[in-house]
């Protein structure tokens, strides 16, 4: 089975490398020297955040497991992180728009560091503590970088178009290839040098150390309203009320709402869905499978956005429905194929199929991210934007609490079926946004036709 974790990471990698050197001057966009350094600088930043996230991924529920706690005790570790997110993150991350997005960038680096120490401990409270932690930096990493390169690129008066660039490049790197090395690297510290599960941990630390000291070098602060007469309510308030009132926000809160949610719950289960009864897996190269998958998706959606046609509303629609189509295979390889009781040895043939499948879905989730990334340019204001992004992470922290928290009480398949669900009610409401979206352009093409049929002459 080596041989098939080998064929699907060569196949990948070369389809990567056939888009990429595939591309023509229609996927390219002429940029000057100036963007060019301004994009270099916050994608070594980007990457630097993304190798400490990255390098903890793949070992949090093995570091659990080895020290002893079950899979209902792991749940509750991961619900502690999604909670502390929605609650403690939310307004720290809504505190971006007014006291500095460089600010918070910063923060983030230290809370995580901190996080990445109460790994040492086996005890139980302390590493509620750093769940605590780790979901406060999850929160700003998710949403005071994006926000602080928006308002840095607008400000330096950049092509609103060259956003699109950043965004697919730090998706390629940070959610790609820098994931990819990172799990080998984590992979070669506890298995090649058995420097034990908290070896990447500390890894971790050192690289969000090293980004961190790169922001406070070579970052100016920007805000999104820093008035004084606003507290942290009014922020609230003004967010809930954009949201409100605007349905392209609120349909773009439901669908990363959705999709993440999806997306987390499927981080918690294609381990035990891949080793149903503890096969010999080797988790690191699967991940990096998975974020070279990515890194095609990515690079896919660079090409695609580089382009006025197909627009990014358009689609992502599909892109819901392959996801939802590829979560869906866990279940019908439970009727297709008969189940193994065989304790232990390598991956099944289902396995196999499956993995393939998770493997479709993380392609999707690389041309999500700077899909999502360059509608939220568009469409939230930038005054309130760390407000309303956190904002969008409230009902994707209760789902995923919800889901974690009733891990035990339904089979797998069940999971992935709700996962798959949601992801094509995410497809329904991309629709509803794309005929939003191009309403007023309807709108503005029927006046001028109603205007000149008033006045033929255009006079």
């Amino acid at each position: 089975m080596e041989m098939f974790y080998y064929l699907v990471f060569g196949g990948l990698g070369a389809v990567v490398a056939a888009i990429e050197l595939s591309k023509t001057n229609k996927d390219r966009i002429n940029t000057t020297s100036t963007f060019n350094s301004f994009k270099n600088n916050y994608l070594l930043v980007y990457s630097l955040m993304m190798a400490g996230d990255w390098l903890q991924g793949p070992y949090v529920y093995f570091l659990y497991k080895t020290y002893g706690y079950d899979k209902g005790e792991i749940g509750q570790l991961f619900i502690a992180g999604f909670g502390s997110s929605m609650l403690f993150g939310t307004i720290v991350g809504s505190l971006a728009d007014k006291q500095g997005r460089k600010r918070a960038c910063v923060i983030y680096c230290i809370t995580y560091i901190l996080s990445c120490f109460t790994k040492h401990s086996p005890q139980y409270k302390v590493l509620m503590i750093g769940r605590v932690l780790g979901g406060i930096a999850t929160s700003l990493l998710f949403s005071s970088f994006e926000s602080w390169l928006v308002a840095e690129h607008n400000k330096r008066g950049f092509e609103q178009q060259w956003l699109s660039i950043t965004f697919s490049k730090a998706v390629f790197l940070g959610n790609g290839l820098v994931a990819i090395l990172a799990g080998l690297f984590g992979n070669l510290l506890v298995d090649s040098f058995s420097l034990g599960p908290v070896a990447p941990f500390d890894a971790a630390a050192c690289f969000l150390a090293i980004g961190m000291a790169v922001i406070l070098s070579s970052w100016t602060e920007n805000f999104g309203d820093p008035s004084e007469n606003k507290d942290l309510l009014t922020q609230f308030r003004g967010a809930a009320v954009a949201i409100a009132s605007d349905e392209k926000i609120a349909l773009l809160g439901a669908i990363q709402s959705l999709f993440e949610g999806s997306m987390y719950t499927f981080v918690f289960l294609w381990t035990p869905a891949l080793s149903p009864n503890d096969e010999d897996i080797p988790h690191g190269f699967i991940f990096a499978t998975f974020m070279l998958a990515s890194m095609l998706g990515s690079s896919f959606a660079s090409r695609l956005m580089a382009r006025a046609t197909p627009k990014v509303e358009s689609y992502m629609q599909i892109v819901f429905l392959v996801s939802s189509a590829s979560l869906m295979l866990p279940i019908v390889t439970t009727f297709l194929v008969a189940p193994s009781n065989v304790k232990g040895g390598s991956i099944t043939f289902a396995g196999c199929i499956q993995l393939l499948g998770f493997c479709t879905f993380e392609a999707c989730v690389g041309i999500f991210w700077p899909s999502i990334m360059k509608m939220r340019s568009q469409y939230i204001p930038e005054e309130a934007r760390s407000t309303i992004m956190n904002f969008f992470r409230i009902p994707l922290n209760i789902f995923v609490c919800v889901v974690l928290y009733n891990v035990d009480a339904f089979p797998i398949t069940v999971m992935f079926g709700m996962c798959s669900i949601f992801l094509f009610v995410a497809s329904v409401l991309q629709r509803r946004l794309l005929v939003i979206a191009d309403k007023p352009k309807t709108q503005d093409w029927a006046m001028k036709e109603r205007d000149s049929e008033a006045d033929p002459l255009n006079i």
